[in-house]
């Protein structure tokens, strides 16, 4: 006999994956309804007599009613209330106890087994044991009545009751069941949070990498061009070649931070230290590289971001501080990799040029993503004073 509950559509396909395929709602359904119909139609072979008058008439009443309440166990309990299922459930065993002490002949204790049955699965324990003493305690009484105390047959009476413990189990296997597939709802719920989080987290750094390669030099372009156009109108035209000049370059400086910015995104494991000094010889900077520590490998996160930070910091030096000397410094630390890049007071007055304002700012964003630090701000004292300063240090 069965007393479980189905499981509704989503949730089987989602549990299918790792349940057993008896389990699913649609096994759960068929198989009580099977036990259901095969009661009624075995007590409707069995019982006797039926009429349309006197005892007959009374036995049929009451073994329609008996089947009434076995069907009671399809209802849904979001349709009748745990009160109200306690109240049907202690009429059912009267009606079960009832049909027993009419019929002479007859499976009719089955009834009676499955009202505490389905007690024992729908109801608390002490509400389930209340059903089940008085299904007990009303066959019982019925059958030894009929029979006497001599007569084994009421101990049939008296074992209805333990019923109660299979619905107790199924229930028990049940709620089992729900508490898993709410684990996996549960699980699901966070792995897709989870993706969604790295989408989000992919989206901030390509927009990261894409303002290291545009918002400087569009910028500086768009003043640029700007110049030209004013300049257009006074005929100095010696002033619009060099207006004209410094956004060429500033283009072949686009094209070049584009290069390594599409590199980068391309492959995930860049050699940090042969990637910087490449970096820096497009830059012209061939000899201002210093190693210090025990060259290794690291991993392709902080090898990005730190030679994302290296390209801001020397755009910014070069923007900034035009003609002054920049000198790089990459330390291997026993648990980190520091990357160190300074540059002296500008030699010539800055172009004019500005940045977007988030330089700064996305480089602490990719510091802080991996749990490390980033100072930057003016050199005050010693040779480089009046220069600038930016120093990030990454777990690795």
């Amino acid at each position: 006999m069965s007393y479980g509950r189905g499981m509704s559509g989503p949730q089987v396909e989602r549990f299918s994956r790792w349940a057993a395929p008896d389990l699913s709602a649609r096994s759960y359904t068929v198989e009580r309804w099977l036990v259901s119909v095969g009661i009624i139609g075995l007590e409707a072979l069995t019982v006797h007599p039926l009429g349309r008058s006197g005892r007959g008439l009374l036995i049929a009443v009451l073994l329609v009613v008996n089947c009434l309440f076995l069907l009671l166990r399809h209802i849904s309990e979001t349709v009748i209330s745990s009160q109200t299922r306690f109240v049907l459930l202690g009429l059912g065993a009267i009606a079960a106890a009832a049909l027993l002490a009419a019929v002479p002949v007859g499976e009719t204790y089955l009834f009676a087994f499955f009202v505490a049955g389905h007690a024992g699965y729908r109801l608390t324990q002490v509400r389930a044991a209340e059903i089940a003493v008085t299904t007990s305690v009303l066959c019982t009484a019925v059958l030894l009545y009929r029979f006497g105390l001599h007569n084994g047959v009421w101990t049939v009476g008296a074992t209805t009751g333990l019923a109660v413990l299979i619905g107790m189990i199924r229930r028990t296997r049940q709620n089992a069941l729900d508490s898993a597939l709410l684990a996996a709802a549960a699980a699901e719920r966070a792995i897709d949070a989870e993706a969604r989080s790295a989408v989000l987290a992919e989206r901030s750094r390509i927009a990261r990498d894409v303002h290291d390669v545009l918002a400087h030099s569009l910028a500086g372009i768009n003043m640029q061009l700007e110049l030209v156009d004013a300049l257009l109108d006074t005929g100095d035209l010696s002033r619009v070649r060099e207006a004209t000049g410094r956004a060429q370059n500033l283009v072949q400086e686009s094209l070049k931070q584009a290069q390594w910015t599409v590199t980068a995104l391309r492959e995930d494991a860049l050699p940090l230290l042969d990637t910087l000094i490449a970096m820096l010889d497009s830059s012209g900077l061939r000899d201002s590289l210093t190693v210090v520590g025990v060259l290794r490998e690291i991993s392709p996160t902080p090898t990005q971001n730190l030679l994302r930070i290296a390209q801001e910091g020397l755009t910014n030096a070069a923007r900034h501080a035009p003609g002054a000397s920049v000198k790089v410094t990459l330390c291997y630390n026993s648990d980190s990799v520091a990357l160190e890049i300074r540059n002296d007071r500008a030699a010539r007055p800055p172009t004019g040029e500005v940045g977007s304002g988030l330089g700064l700012v996305g480089m602490r964003e990719r510091v802080a993503l991996l749990a490390g630090t980033l100072a930057a701000g003016p050199i005050t004292s010693g040779p480089a004073a009046g220069g600038w300063r930016v120093e990030a240090v990454i777990p690795a």
